[in-house]
């Protein structure tokens, strides 16, 4: 896979010289167990796979590519670069404007810009209004374009579907970037429509199949499709597609769930007229990062942490399945860690920061898994258990124990 140069503050000292002995010991990635670092009296469970992967890589050195070699223009992003508070800050220190939120808010009005300026298309993507809108500015959207390769493969699958009468169904959060993106250029050619979760999937089931009338479809998915879409007609052939970076076996599970409602609706002689086969709209990181979080809650611990924006989407699928089985922190960085005794950190669920007293057991030995979101730097990663390793005075040295590891497996 090609490498990337990307600021080396991002870099950790030992976590890629893991990543890669695992990664030359299991090219086949068949091996979804964790690293253990044990220190003694902490021990570390990292998880197979986690951190940056292919599409944020990219963006990063496109981005910062962009800067080196403009620095007598303006240059804006037309929203977060990535879900990555750090890494978004970094790129604001350095003279970057963002155009708008992650929700598409306009904080820059487009009339400030002019065909000078340079706009860089974040990993998301963009809609094609937005495209639209930068032409007639005088701007290219292509030129510092950083768009995910695996999103831009969803738009060409949802492409293929269009052409061959499919509706498209696209597995997302409506609100966030890429599926916008996705929902702009999937409706161009095909009727789409975005279903959130599986409880979505089994009311437009219930639709297909005579559960619900069509009123009730359209008050339930108000918005989330495409203009001009009949319920009754448009539903008759579908796909499903998915925003890069959900749960992948939730996107399965929608897949398997409306390929039986065409078979009981149509027969299953018929199903290749009614449904399309679309496994490959699935990220790759984002399966080896989840089947990484599964493989690392096959041992036992303390708790959890996983390291990330509180806005990116892969990394809250993270937190949702280490939560199914332990106490689960979410934080940004290291400074969420305010002392031995207490941590900051995101409640999914009530979407806010809250503090935990204690959260370290008072145990000879502590047992912590630790991973991170596709858009999470390294270091991040390092800093968060250098910082929790240094509540353990007698613990054995954090270089010394990891280069006699990497000796081992090298």
């Amino acid at each position: 896979m090609k490498s990337f140069n990307i600021p080396s503050v991002y870099r950790s000292s030992f976590i890629t010289r893991i990543k890669n002995s695992r990664k030359d010991s299991d090219p086949r990635k068949k091996d979804f167990s964790p690293t253990l670092l044990d220190f003694g009296a902490v021990r570390f469970y990292l998880a197979r796979h986690f951190g940056f992967c292919y599409g944020v890589e990219n963006a990063i050195e496109i981005a910062y590519k962009t800067i080196e070699e403009n620095p007598d223009k303006r240059i804006f992003l037309l929203s977060e670069m990535i879900h990555n508070p750090g890494v978004n800050q970094d790129l604001k220190n350095l003279g970057v404007k963002f155009l708008m939120d992650t929700s598409g808010k306009q904080l820059i009005e487009w009339g400030e810009l002019t065909n000078e300026d340079i706009v860089i298309i974040p990993a998301f993507g963009t809609t094609l209004e937005i495209e639209e809108k930068l032409n007639e500015l005088g701007i290219d959207p292509y030129q510092y374009n950083t768009t995910c390769p695996f999103v831009q493969r969803v738009w060409t699958r949802s492409t293929q579907l269009g052409k061959e009468d499919f509706t498209v169904i696209i597995h997302g959060k409506s609100y966030h970037e890429e599926t916008r993106a996705t929902f702009s250029h999937s409706n161009t050619n095909a009727k789409s429509l975005i279903i959130r979760d599986l409880d979505k999937a089994k009311q437009l089931s219930s639709f297909i199949l005579g559960g619900i009338g069509e009123q009730e479809f359209y008050e339930i998915f108000k918005e989330k499709y495409s203009k001009g879409f009949n319920a009754k007609r448009d539903l008759e052939k579908v796909g499903v597609v998915n925003q890069t970076t959900m749960l992948a076996t939730e996107t399965q599970a929608i897949a398997d769930l409306l390929r039986e409602t065409m078979i009981k609706r149509y027969g299953v002689n018929e199903i290749k007229n009614h449904f399309a086969d679309t496994r490959d709209t699935l990220c790759y990181a984002t399966n080896d990062n989840q089947d990484a979080t599964y493989g690392l809650l096959e041992v036992e611990a303390d708790f959890a942490i996983v390291v990330g924006g509180y806005n990116s989407s892969n990394t809250s699928h993270i937190v949702e399945i280490c939560e199914q089985k332990l106490s689960t922190y979410f934080i940004s960085s290291e400074k969420k860690i305010l002392s031995d005794t207490v941590i900051s950190h995101f409640d999914l669920h009530n979407r806010q920061e809250i503090q935990t007293n204690n959260f370290i057991p008072q145990k000879d030995i502590i047992t912590i898994l630790l991973t991170s979101g596709a858009s999470c730097p390294d270091a991040v990663v390092e800093s968060v258990l250098r910082k929790i390793h240094s509540y353990f005075p007698y613990a054995q040295d954090v270089d010394e124990v990891i280069e006699s590891l990497l000796l081992k497996i090298e």
